[in-house]
């Protein structure tokens, strides 16, 4: 309190960790959301962490999960999903979730896309369900025991209780953030970066890679960045290039060479995918897996000019 009392502003919690201290605080079995859409903005680095620690029956809430999904799942991190799309987008179905599906080694709950966001924002306002009407007639709802009929209270029309997403943690990957936590965006967004923001507001624990460490006082000259404020950060870890091979706009595009010529090619064999995580995931740390990518081909595009 003293310092306080000399510097007129309160003490704050240094919130900046190694990727390996944030990816400790996912226990394993909790229900965990990834931010960033299929090919967009996925908090990569922190999966890959992830699997390098072992973790096991993760369940995976979502609305359209991608790469992060195949490879959790690939790695036998993934009990059950719960979402509206598993996929990569130009590169087609995900292989090592579709085979996972298809044999039963996961639980797959569906829900729709629109109902899916609902469902995080039924989080965010501290709601146990969502009603909603699209899903009268749907097999999403005849098949799901977790949705729950009930007619309107004011005239009676028929619409279905959904359940809040009831994210215990949610891993995202932002452009830039201080030491304490404040994650910034620019003011300018897309939609999945949008559901980042409504993620945050909805989990108890709120876990952010990023591409930038920006000093404090940056955040204090330009308040209109700082869309997570520190008080919902958890701990936020330093990641350039974190959601390689996925695109972060305004940083870089998704790794086509990357995704055409090593991914697909491995994740299509089943026998194949085991060697591409001990080459790309387990045997290496981050700045190792930037390497064995090519850093040098990938570091080429401009960054977010604002963040300097």
């Amino acid at each position: 309190m003293a310092t306080a009392a000399r510097t007129g502003r309160p003490s704050r919690t240094v919130k900046l960790v190694a990727l390996e201290d944030l990816a400790a605080r996912v226990p394993d079995g909790c229900r965990i959301a990834f931010g960033g859409f299929p090919m967009f903005g996925k908090p990569m680095a922190a999966v890959r962490e992830l699997v390098r620690r072992g973790s096991r029956e993760l369940v995976v809430v979502g609305t359209s999960n991608g790469i992060e999904v195949d490879v959790l799942v690939a790695a036998g991190a993934v009990r059950r999903i719960e979402t509206a799309y598993v996929g990569l987008e130009e590169f087609g179905l995900a292989p090592n979730y579709r085979r996972a599906a298809e044999a039963g080694a996961v639980e797959v709950v569906d829900y729709s896309e629109g109902v899916a966001f609902d469902r995080f924002r039924a989080g965010q306002e501290g709601l146990t369900f969502v009603p909603v009407a699209q899903l009268v007639g749907t097999d999403i709802a005849a098949r799901n025991p977790e949705i729950v009929p009930f007619p309107c209270p004011l005239t009676g029309r028929p619409y279905h209780a959904v359940p809040a997403a009831n994210v215990e943690v949610a891993v995202i990957h932002a452009p830039a953030a201080d030491e304490f936590g404040n994650i910034l965006y620019p003011q300018s967004r897309m939609l999945p970066q949008g559901l980042d923001l409504t993620m945050a507001c909805a989990a108890d624990v709120v876990l952010v890679t990023v591409e930038r460490v920006v000093d404090s006082n940056f955040v204090l000259r330009n308040p209109q960045l700082t869309q997570i404020p520190a008080f919902r950060t958890t701990l936020v870890a330093h990641a350039p290039w974190g959601a390689h091979p996925t695109a972060l706009p305004g940083f870089y595009e998704v790794d086509d060479e990357f995704m055409r010529d090593t991914y697909l090619p491995a994740a299509t064999g089943a026998d194949s995918f085991d060697g591409f995580l001990d080459d790309h995931v387990r045997g290496a740390t981050h700045e190792a897996y930037l390497e064995t990518v090519g850093a040098a081909r990938l570091f080429h595009r401009e960054r977010w000019a604002v963040i300097a």
